[in-house]
């Protein structure tokens, strides 16, 4: 009964910063999924997989791992690299293309 407590990244469909500021911790899967003949369906019979908590702060979701006796593994994030970008760098005569 391990889960992972991590920081979800932006998607490719946003700019902003939209849903990476809170901390989200999930149990990894005990039992590999299964792909029903009849129906071609994915199933599993591990209840935990579906249980996704959502927390404020990496310390409300490591307290809780911790009060409930929860093996967690901690998955920092990396640092984004931004550069200051300038709508009139696109006009610049020295321009490489």
């Amino acid at each position: 009964m391990e889960a992972r407590i991590y920081q979800p990244t932006k998607t490719a469909m946003q700019s902003g910063q939209a849903n990476t500021r809170f901390w989200i911790l999930e149990y990894e899967p005990e039992e590999p999924k299964k792909i029903d003949q009849l129906m071609g369906w994915t199933s599993s019979g591990d209840m935990r997989g579906q249980i996704r908590l959502k927390f404020k702060s990496k310390d409300e979701a490591v307290s809780y791992a911790e009060n409930n006796k929860i093996q967690y593994n901690l998955v920092l994030p990396k640092p984004r690299k931004q550069r200051p970008k300038s709508y009139a760098d696109n006009f610049r005569f020295d321009k490489i293309t």
